[in-house]
Order: structure tokens, then C-alpha cells, then sequence
């Protein structure tokens, strides 16, 4: 089973820009992200703003990881760099560290001195992080991973493949039964008392009055009119 934080709950290890949240002991970030404006952005803008010896490496990257993820997940910019997520529409709940975010799954980040891979997806299943490292050094590429990023500095660093497998491989189904698993019993029933005060929330709120039909309104209305002429 990979580690988890202090809490028994999972945390991002070395996410960039990740928030330090009550119950979620990520890792300090390595390093700040490369020439990337401190306000929040948007994907394009954070794209544009990529050095011309980094682009190669990262459109490639991204372009494995939309080639091989499902449908469900959404690409968009995630704690200051391009991340992969399911959305709260397919898992309201979110990433129990912070809810208002969406379930991270992977991360593409320009930082300084190298680029990082997040792979939340392999770090949250048992036996995958194993499973990754095998195969990338199979390719006779050197491996430079943490507990769920692996960094490099350009396209050649890259074993395009093994990402490609390790995506697809962990499916929304798979990924969400994974990381619940993680959690710790107290963040699972604190979830559920969540869950569950929603729901009574929708069962105490009236049922809207539905209006009159305006065909039979209308009817009811011509027959009055006739009777007073008689």
C-alpha cells in the first residue's frame, strides 16, 4: 500500500503550489513553477507562457495523456499548473483536502529546474508504483521519480509509453475505488455525514406547486362566459 499522511488520508506528494490543509499533510512544493504568473490562468495563458526548450517536451506529454485518459476527466489549470481531473459533475465530492477542488489524478508542471509528472493515480494504487518504475527503467531511460513525480528535463528524459500505459490502465471506475480506499476512516465518515445532510436537505425542501394547465384554465373560463350570456 503506498504511504499516506500522518491522518491515514492521501495527500499530493511535492504537488506544485498544493495547499497545506487540517488533515492533509502535503509535502512542501520542490520547486516554484518556471516564468509562470503568479495570478491565477487560464490553460492557454499558461501554455503561451511555456520557454521554447520546455514546450516540446510538455505538448508531447499532454498529448500522450489525452490520447490514453477517459472521458470523464477534464484537463484544465490545477494548483498553478496544467492538471488532469475528475470533475465535481462525476465526483461531487472532490479532493478531500480541499473540496472545492476537483479529484486530481495527474499533473504536468514547468518548474525551474526540471519538469514534473504528478502522478496521483499510480501513487494512490497498490502495486502500480512498483509496476511504473519497472517499466521505465525497461526502456533504458534513467528514472528520476519521488513518490508521485517523476521529473525530467526534456523529450528525450521521457518514456512516453509507460505514461501512456499508466494512464489507461486507471480507469475513473478503478481510480475513485483506489483513492476512496486510501482515506482514512475518520475523512470517509465525515464524507458520508456530508452526503447524508444533503440528502435531507432535498428530502425537507417542498415540492414545487405545479401550475394549472392553460387548456383546461382556458375551457373552464368559456363555459363561465356562455352560462352568464344565458
Amino acid at each position: 500500500m503506498p504511504a499516506q499522511g500522518r491522518s491515514g488520508a492521501w495527500s499530493v506528494p511535492s504537488y506544485p503550489l498544493a495547499p497545506r490543509r487540517p488533515g492533509c499533510h502535503a509535502e512542501k512544493p520542490l520547486c516554484y513553477l518556471h516564468a509562470m504568473p503568479a495570478k491565477t490562468i487560464t490553460l492557454r495563458e499558461y501554455l503561451a507562457a511555456l520557454p521554447a526548450d520546455r514546450r516540446p517536451a510538455i505538448e508531447a506529454l499532454r498529448k500522450v495523456i489525452k490520447r490514453n485518459i477517459g472521458k470523464e476527466f477534464k484537463e484544465g489549470i490545477q494548483y498553478g499548473a496544467i492538471g488532469y481531473f475528475l470533475p465535481h459533475s462525476v465526483y461531487p465530492n472532490g479532493y478531500h483536502c480541499d473540496p472545492s477542488q476537483p479529484l486530481p489524478f495527474a499533473g504536468i508542471a514547468c518548474q525551474k529546474n526540471h519538469i514534473g509528472i504528478y502522478l496521483f493515480c499510480v501513487y494512490t494504487t497498490p502495486g502500480e508504483p512498483d509496476r511504473f518504475r519497472e517499466e521505465w527503467l525497461a526502456t533504458g531511460k534513467k528514472l528520476d521519480m519521488g513518490k508521485s513525480c517523476v521529473r525530467v528535463k526534456k523529450l528525450d528524459d521521457i518514456a512516453l509509453e509507460v505514461v501512456g500505459r499508466a494512464i489507461k490502465r486507471m480507469t475513473a471506475k478503478k481510480f475513485i475505488a483506489s483513492y476512496e480506499a486510501g482515506l482514512s476512516d475518520a475523512v470517509k465518515q465525515k464524507i458520508a455525514r456530508k452526503a447524508g445532510g444533503k440528502k435531507k436537505a432535498a428530502a425537507k425542501k417542498p415540492a414545487a406547486k405545479k401550475p394549472a394547465p392553460k387548456k383546461k384554465a382556458a375551457k373552464k373560463k368559456a363555459v363561465k362566459k356562455a352560462t352568464s350570456k344565458r
